[in-house]
């Protein structure tokens, strides 16, 4: 099995970058179809971005579409989440996720399919 660990998270102002990392341990990234998921208090996870095992599929979120790019580099064993332009309901605990499953066109945004997650990194955007 895979762990991951996240990292990135800051306070910062609407309109700047981040760039989040999930470092995977045990097994390699591309094993798994890579994910990132979000969720802020009182609110339900919500699928940000995915990335599958070929590296040939990239979903986005249509509410981050534009803005967030997924990556991953396999020297490092790690997946990146970089974000640009944010704002300031862009602010949520953010998780990494990895489903050692087939990819799936129809359900790769199901928190659901994820097998293993991290602990999350706080990301916070300020008016």
């Amino acid at each position: 099995q895979v762990q991951l660990v996240e990292s990135g998270g800051d306070l910062v102002q609407a309109g700047g970058s981040l760039r989040l990392s999930c470092a995977a341990s045990g097994r390699t990234v591309a094993s798994y179809n890579m994910a990132w998921f979000r969720q802020a208090p009182g609110k339900e996870r919500e699928f940000v971005a995915v990335i599958s095992k070929s590296g040939t599929s990239r979903k986005y979120a249509d509410s981050v579409k534009g803005r967030f790019t997924i990556s991953r580099d396999f020297a490092k064993n790690t997946v990146y989440l970089q974000m640009n332009t944010l704002k300031p309901e862009d602010t949520a605990g953010y998780l990494c996720a990895a489903d050692e499953g087939l990819y799936s066109s129809v359900a790769y945004s199901w928190s659901q399919r994820y097998d293993y997650w991290g602990q999350g990194t706080q990301v916070t955007v300020s008016a």
